[in-house]
């Protein structure tokens, strides 16, 4: 009988073989398996009691007569079919948290390398020119932070480690959280963050109320030396006023990890500014992401009720 049983299905390049080692060090007790197969994908989950990944067939999960729960490897769900789980009665749960250290590492990396102008330094690298410049400073800047959920609140704890003053922005501000300062999405409040910003950070989900958040009009209002870091997803920033901004000046820099459109093509502007700087979506990325995931996964079967 097998208890868990972990679904073929790859996340930055990690393989899931690996997760299921993970899942044996935090469940020693439990049979665990890994579907290596189309076959023995639908086989496992025909007895297994947790099943784990970023994808399962509702046909698979309307089938089942022992599943209880379903563990995704990533933060979000809307992509699942929430319907059939309910409806057999499988719990969900997410990923949530698992991006939290390594999105915030980059963002700092972004910020950092910004601050202290390493662009140039690379740059006089390469021509082997010893030249001095002068660097920035992080320390009494500020920062607003869109979306204070898991990854946004790991931004802030290292912005406040640098002695940076923080604004967080959420859709319910009077829940506070861990920024010097929580505002809400209405324009006022949100536009004079964005005002007040020297570092714009967007780790907010892609919603209706955040679409096309930050366009021409915030790019109007943010100083012109600000920088935009975008590790939510594309469509939160208009791509063309972001070019229109990097171009005239409204703004000192960007840093993109997400872009619209995804992949960005080859001729796109965005890759001929020298003020902006685009990675390709693997700010997610960390080695210990089944640990952090099969952590998660071993809270839910504790949740849940299971023993093994």
């Amino acid at each position: 009988m097998t208890d868990v049983v972990v679904l073929r299905q790859k996340i930055h390049g990690l393989d899931p073989a690996d997760y299921a080692a993970e899942i044996r060090d935090v469940l020693p007790d439990a049979d665990v398996e890994f579907a290596r197969t189309p076959a023995e994908e639908r086989e496992l989950l025909m007895e297994a009691s947790v099943a784990t990944g970023f994808q399962i067939d509702p046909a698979l999960v309307e089938k089942s007569d022992t599943l209880e729960a379903f563990v995704c490897t990533f933060a979000g769900t809307g992509h699942l079919p929430l319907e059939a789980l309910e409806d057999a009665g499988v719990a969900v749960a997410n990923a949530s948290g698992v991006h939290g250290p390594n999105i915030a590492e980059q963002v700092l990396g972004y910020v950092l390398a910004d601050v202290r102008n390493l662009q140039r330094a690379w740059e006089q690298t390469e021509r082997a020119e010893w030249n001095h410049f002068q660097g920035g400073e992080l320390r009494r800047s500020t920062a607003t932070v869109v979306g204070m959920g898991p990854i946004g609140e790991e931004i802030v704890a290292r912005f406040r480690d640098f002695g940076v003053e923080t604004i967080g922005v959420r859709y319910t501000p009077e829940k506070g959280g861990n920024a010097d300062e929580v505002v809400g999405f209405d324009d006022e409040a949100l536009f004079d963050a964005f005002g007040r910003s020297d570092y714009l950070v967007l780790a907010c989900p892609l919603t209706d109320t955040t679409e096309g958040l930050v366009g021409e009009e915030a790019f109007l209002t943010m100083p012109t030396d600000a920088m935009l870091v975008n590790v939510a997803r594309g469509p939160v920033v208009d791509t063309d006023a972001l070019v229109a901004a990097l171009r005239g000046n409204d703004i000192r820099s960007a840093a993109l990890d997400v872009t619209d459109p995804e992949p960005l093509p080859a001729d796109h502007p965005l890759w001929g500014l020298s003020n902006c700087l685009v990675t390709p979506h693997n700010a997610g990325h960390t080695p210990h992401y089944w640990k952090r995931c099969a952590d998660i996964l071993a809270e839910t079967v504790a949740d849940v009720g299971l023993t093994f």
